[in-house]
């Protein structure tokens, strides 16, 4: 039987090495390494669905990656979206770096791949270095100044989390003798019981463990990068960190943070649980992210914060595994969690992907150049249009299902005001939404007169809109995806 999973990773891990030698070649095509690309990522993403239908054992990689649905959701997300990347950089990325540009997307999406999977600290570890480095020169590819600026903050921070990462496996590996996330779990539960003297140090490992990861996720107080980061960054590369890059971080902190919680409480002081601070987070970041949004003047910082307050959205499944793992709530906060990473990483790529046109297109990054640009580019209004509604959670678009089951998950007693502040929260950001809406449709441009919209965008918007609609309208199969995904945290 064929390993599709192996050799998904194998033919990513090939491309990645190979798209350099392409600058070696005489009279080539600047865009033939991203058409090698795409394919790879295209044929990498069909080898995952049918291991994901199919799981098998996986002989190569031992006890360090776990074929489960929960995997393979994320997996094809992340890949899904690093092909909507690489087909609208054949647009915008011309010139002798394109190999090297590609196979620094193909490093990305590898290490992507093998996190999503991961089921040992150390090859998390790993996974996660080898998704983040190839980003930090993608983030300064421009060789702009504040390209540069953004690449430098961007790597600072990234290896500030990464330090702290490893010092938390450093430290589970200490106290448990093993890497192994599910020895570790279990390691930490007779702490627990035994109240021994270990068990302050794995309460610190745990923290650790959170801030390292909501580096990436984006999650306030760790989220100071990310506007910096993605109004500097290259807009094709900050759809990439939007869309895909964060995701991974959720599948670590779902893989880690959600296994140790199942069998571990920071202290025993009742009002400091794990589900009370992912509540107090969650509700923390999606504040924080939509006050800040709206005060924003350039169209990528907006969108920045507007991210930074979905990942207090997806956290609100979080709070309701953490308090009861085996209740109905969990179940469906869970659910949640993983349709509203598949939708975001749907809205905020074509949301980033449209604002990257504009920009590219208008030489303008400021709120203004959206004045009528319903007229001067249709397609790629409409596009942020329904990308900017979905985010906001309107009915019938996909975000709507999945805000409405994380929502629900939390209405109980216990964390019902987490339900009514998130609430109050969505309705909040349609205001700004709304202000974009209105900017496009309603006010006059400076400049009249339609804009070129090239081929490739419309073709990724195409699909970005048509899933953001068609999961809107049917959304059941989405949701009994993210079931099955979320029903293996614990397996």
């Amino acid at each position: 039987m064929i390993d599709f999973l192996t050799l998904a990773i194998g033919t990513l891990a090939g491309c990645s090495l190979l798209l350099p030698l392409l600058q070696l070649v005489k009279g080539r095509d600047w865009n033939l390494s991203g058409y090698i690309l795409a394919a790879v990522l295209a044929s990498a993403m069909v080898m995952v669905a049918v291991f994901t239908l199919s799981p098998s054992d996986l002989p190569w990689f031992g006890s360090l990656l776990r074929g489960d649905a929960l995997g393979g959701v994320f997996a094809l997300v992340t890949l899904g979206v690093t092909l909507m990347v690489t087909l609208a950089s054949l647009e915008t990325q011309k010139g002798e770096g394109n190999p090297v540009y590609y196979s620094l997307l193909s490093f990305t999406a590898l290490g992507m791949l093998l996190l999503s999977y991961s089921q040992d600290l150390l090859m998390l570890f790993v996974a996660w270095e080898l998704m983040s480095l190839p980003t930090y020169v993608l983030a300064g590819f421009d060789k702009k100044l504040r390209s540069n600026e953004a690449a430098v903050k961007y790597a600072v921070i990234g290896a500030m989390s990464s330090a702290i990462i490893l010092y938390a496996i450093s430290l589970a590996y200490g106290l448990t003798g093993s890497t192994q996330i599910s020895a570790v779990v279990q390691g930490f539960s007779r702490l627990l019981a035994a109240q021994s003297d270990a068990t302050a140090l794995a309460s610190v490992a745990i923290l650790l463990f959170v801030a390292g990861f909501g580096f990436k996720m984006s999650i306030v107080p760790f989220h100071m990068w990310i506007p910096d980061a993605y109004e500097g960054a290259p807009t094709t590369v900050s759809t990439l960190l939007a869309a895909a890059t964060k995701k991974a971080g959720f599948i670590a902190g779902i893989r880690v943070l959600l296994a140790i919680t199942t069998a571990y409480v920071v202290t025993q002081n009742p009002a400091f649980t794990m589900a009370n601070v992912f509540a107090v987070l969650a509700l923390v970041t999606m504040t924080v992210g939509n006050v800040s949004a709206l005060t924003q003047k350039s169209m990528t910082r907006l969108l920045a914060y507007s991210s930074i307050a979905q990942a207090g959205y997806i956290l609100i499944g979080f709070v309701a595994f953490s308090a009861d793992p085996q209740s109905a709530s969990a179940s469906i906060g869970m659910t949640g969690s993983v349709f509203h990473v598949i939708n975001h990483a749907l809205m905020k790529g074509a949301a980033f992907l449209a604002a990257g046109l504009v920009i590219m297109q208008l030489r303008r990054a400021d709120l203004g150049a959206f004045d009528g640009l319903g007229r001067r580019m249709p397609i790629t209004a409409f596009t942020l249009t329904v990308a900017l509604l979905a985010l906001a959670g309107v009915p019938p678009l996909s975000g709507f299902w999945s805000k409405l089951l994380l929502f629900l998950s939390v209405s109980n007693a216990q964390f019902g005001w987490l339900a009514l502040a998130a609430i109050l929260n969505s309705a909040f950001s349609l205001g700004y939404y709304a202000w974009i809406i209105k900017r496009m449709y309603i006010d006059e441009a400076d400049a009249p007169g339609r804009v070129k919209e090239p081929l490739w965008f419309v073709v990724v918007f195409a699909v970005a809109v048509g899933l953001i609609i068609g999961i809107g309208l049917f959304p059941q199969q989405a949701i009994n995806l993210s079931s099955a995904a979320a029903a293996g945290i614990l397996g």
